[in-house]
């Protein structure tokens, strides 16, 4: 398929890139563009601006605050803000737990929760792994019993990215212990204020708090803050793990990254640098092979637009979309070589070592090994595609 924008698209990316470059703060995008994290007040900062405008959730319905735009347009958009190095959003509120609410919540949750997600008044973290219940989120044992109208939740969770700044929590507990495993789940939103919420850090080996352990002890609960009905919480989580589904090719993201390579390039060019000739060639064959991983994306977001049926297709583009954001981290390594000294790990104690765009490349190399983890493991992946594709 040879896939070009016609001209209603190429007007709608131009209107987008304008606004990003007449609305995008520069210091935030300067972050952005070299790894460096945002704090909760600067991702809250663009958000209100996207949100002012109207498009801090595409996907989303109108009726909610959504633009009402299809998954190409949705595509052209994460493109542009990616190229413009604009954050993403949380993805916790806009792309898993504030869909699951406009699906399954009451009206009086659409009115408490949806609003403040869009304008980064409330944000969410995801209470899914335990100890004993990774891969197997069907195994939680964080348990929820009824009191009167109030649940009381005793457990743990962990892996929890972003609990220390989150106001809410949503969570699968277990309401019930005499049935199959995935029919005694429940979907609760809970108050990380709550008495008996406790949240303690994760370190990663660079000394970056990148998860959480959250406890709960003797938490109690609404049950008016229970998302869908009792026992039937993993219908919610299977619906809001796969909202996304056709949007994992992680093209916007690779295309952003690339753009760094080839940055990178043409100012070792220009101080009279010579580069192997095998990263050249690298960077020549992952760029052929990210226009391969963006048209295979356009032509099923295409067919998707026009109401077709996608089986399991996007298994490919999760897993060649993981594969190449390492492969352009691994060329990106080789090219800053020592000068890869990772600046959240030195706390301000020292000077920076090398240019700007050597500062944080081994954090996201190492950071983004779990891309082949994350959303579903490679190898599930090859499964997947290997069943329902290939007929094996």
């Amino acid at each position: 398929m040879k896939f070009s924008l016609n001209e209603t698209q190429r007007v709608f990316k131009e209107e987008i890139e304008t606004f990003l470059a007449g609305n995008l703060p520069a210091d935030i995008a300067h972050k952005v563009k070299y790894g460096a994290g945002l704090s909760k007040e600067e991702l809250a900062t663009w958000t209100r601006i996207l949100n002012a405008k109207g498009w801090a959730a595409p996907n989303w319905p109108v009726e909610h605050g959504g633009t009402g735009w299809n998954l190409v347009q949705r595509h052209i958009f994460d493109v542009a803000c990616r190229a413009a190095h604009a954050p993403q959003l949380s993805g916790f509120g806009f792309n898993m737990v504030g869909p699951a609410i406009i699906k399954y919540g009451t009206a009086e949750q659409h009115a408490e929760f949806l609003p403040k997600i869009l304008n980064a008044d409330l944000w969410f973290c995801q209470g899914y792994s335990e100890p004993q219940a990774g891969s197997d989120l069907a195994g939680v044992r964080t348990r929820a019993d009824q009191d009167g109208d109030e649940y009381v939740v005793n457990g743990q969770k962990i892996w929890t990215s972003a609990a220390e700044d989150a106001d809410w929590i949503f969570c699968l507990v277990r309401t019930n212990h005499e049935v199959q495993k995935q029919k005694g789940i429940s979907f609760l939103l809970m108050d990380m204020n709550a008495p008996g919420v406790t949240v303690e850090p994760l370190i990663a080996f660079n000394g970056k708090r990148l998860w959480n352990q959250v406890f709960f002890d003797d938490v109690r609960v609404p049950v008016s803050q229970r998302l869908g009905d009792e026992d039937k919480g993993w219908t919610v989580a299977k619906s809001l793990l796969g909202d996304e589904r056709l949007l994992v090719s992680r093209v916007a993201e690779n295309k952003r990254v690339l753009s760094l390579v080839r940055e990178m390039f043409a100012h070792r060019e220009a101080a009279g640098v010579d580069l192997p000739e095998e990263l050249t060639a690298s960077a020549d064959a992952l760029e052929i092979r990210l226009f391969a991983l963006e048209m295979t994306s356009l032509r099923i977001l295409t067919e998707a637009d026009a109401g077709g049926q996608i089986g399991a297709e996007p298994s490919m583009l999760k897993l060649k979309g993981s594969e190449l954001v390492q492969a352009q981290d691994e060329l990106l390594f080789a090219m800053i070589d020592y000068l890869a000294h990772p600046l959240d790990s030195r706390n301000g104690a020292s000077p920076a070592v090398g240019p700007a765009e050597a500062e944080f490349v081994a954090s996201g190399r190492y950071h983004h090994r779990g891309y082949t983890i994350a959303g579903g493991s490679s190898e599930v992946q090859h499964n997947i595609i290997a069943k329902q594709v290939l007929g094996l």
